[in-house]
């Protein structure tokens, strides 16, 4: 086992029929088949679009408050 890996925490997720159906598109299209390479590449948009979303509403809180 690789030992980078000892200090990660584990999470569970429940992915609804519509989401599985993106991924193993994502998948096919993008990756080889490789599902859990399509799911670490959703993530990781989802991830910057969150960051996206949170740096333009502190950004919109910053100027709310300079008025």
């Amino acid at each position: 086992m690789d030992e980078a890996f000892l200090d990660l925490e584990s999470v569970d997720v429940e992915l609804d029929e519509e989401l599985l159906e993106a991924i193993d598109e994502k998948a096919f299209a993008d990756h080889r088949d490789n599902r859990d390479a399509a799911i670490r590449d959703l993530l990781d948009e989802w991830l910057k679009e969150r960051a996206a979303a949170e740096a333009a509403d502190e950004s919109a809180d910053a100027g709310d408050e300079s008025a």
